[in-house]
């Protein structure tokens, strides 16, 4: 018996091997360069993969290396191109991917964000002609990192059923938002408007898992748990029914037409992630000492106020992530054998070593690679 939901795969398979960080980091840049991008460009978007994996969201990791071959291959994805910054009036900001990856557009965002909302207070950055940008939680944490409330949406491929259909007509349209919290770190939340992410579905479906109820419909309009009939022309649905459904639609007017992307069911949509970056300055509205020491107060009180009756534990937005990052650090990150068997199909042929694993390198060397 099989189970599978947005963050979590079983099965009875064997068991996946596990791999270093920076060993994984330099299969991903490696594998980028034989691909043709620029090594700068390479090593930043391998890094990005990998951290997704880090904090346990593999959809996001490098199984999207087998995406970015077929994107770079079909000219969606120009590796050696780099974003610019188009247009900035006070806080407001339009950046340009020029097609390239699209976590070098988002990070771009980061920084001029940083700046712009500490200028002005407040800030806004537009991402246009932008391919895949990644795992957005990775932008927001950064904005908190730094002081300030972050929010990130992007619409992107259609996908997705709107409430009472049947038909791919919204994306994925994931959200994101962090906050600063405190000395335990900044609270984050990311998530796609889908009832579970198309990524995770990719992972099922090389893994040869079912899926849970109520996430997809196959080509006919019939609930489904085979991720196979997703791919067969089925469709996702929304998180929360009518509310996901119209968090979606907000995603796809702002996402899309503010970026000048497109909405996803328009015949001119050209593919990418339509991004927004929101980023609020803390300082601007009460000194920052104070939001985190209310923060870090709120988070306690969360806990054990909220816990209730219930045998708890309580877990805050982002403690999944957190834990995970964890794990992994110590024990190596698990890559399963049908994603490494996808990725090396593309990678072998290019020449690319693949990565070793934990238990091999130890065989080999000794003691596996410290926790950092």
């Amino acid at each position: 018996m099989t189970k599978f939901s947005e963050g979590t795969a079983t099965s009875e398979g064997p068991v996946s091997p596990r791999f270093g960080r920076d060993e994984l980091a330099r299969f991903a840049a490696a594998s980028l360069t034989a691909l043709g991008a620029p090594a700068q460009t390479a090593a930043a978007v391998g890094a990005s993969l990998v951290l997704s994996n880090l904090v346990g969201h593999d959809s996001h990791g490098i199984i999207r290396l087998v995406q970015y071959s077929e994107w770079i291959a079909d000219g969606q994805i120009r590796p050696t191109a780099s974003p610019t910054v188009r247009r900035q009036q006070r806080g407001t900001v339009v950046i340009d991917g020029n097609w390239g990856f699209g976590q070098l557009a988002a990070q771009m965002a980061v920084d001029v964000l940083i700046a712009a909302a500490a200028e002005n207070g407040v800030a806004a950055v537009t991402i246009g002609q932008c391919n895949h940008v990644g795992r957005l939680g990775e932008y927001v944490t950064a904005l908190a990192d730094h002081g300030l409330a972050g929010l990130a949406f992007c619409n992107s491929g259609p996908a997705v059923a709107p409430f009472g259909g049947a038909g791919r007509a919204l994306g994925t349209n994931p959200f994101a938002w962090a906050s600063p919290g405190g000395p335990d770190g900044p609270i984050v939340a990311d998530f796609s408007t889908a009832a579970v992410a198309e990524g995770k579905l990719k992972l099922a479906f090389a893994d040869g898992l079912k899926v849970a109820e109520g996430l997809i419909v196959d080509s006919s309009g019939q609930p489904s748990k085979d991720p196979g009939d997703f791919y067969a022309g089925g469709a996702l649905l929304t998180f929360g029914g009518h509310k996901g459904s119209a968090m979606s639609v907000l995603i796809e007017l702002l996402g899309g037409l503010l970026t000048g992307m497109g909405t996803s069911c328009s015949p001119g949509y050209a593919g990418g992630n339509g991004t927004v970056l929101i980023a609020m300055d803390v300082g601007a509205f009460v000194t920052l000492d104070r939001y985190q020491d209310e923060a870090a107060r709120f988070r306690e009180e969360l806990v054990t106020v909220g816990r209730g009756a219930a045998p708890g534990p309580v877990l805050l937005p982002g403690e999944v992530e957190a834990r995970a990052k964890l794990e992994r650090l110590h024990n190596g990150i698990p890559v399963s054998l049908g994603v490494l068997d996808g990725i090396y199909g593309v990678t072998d042929p290019l020449g690319v070593p693949q990565p070793t694993p934990l238990a091999a390198r130890a065989d080999a060397t000794g003691p596996k690679e410290p926790t950092r």
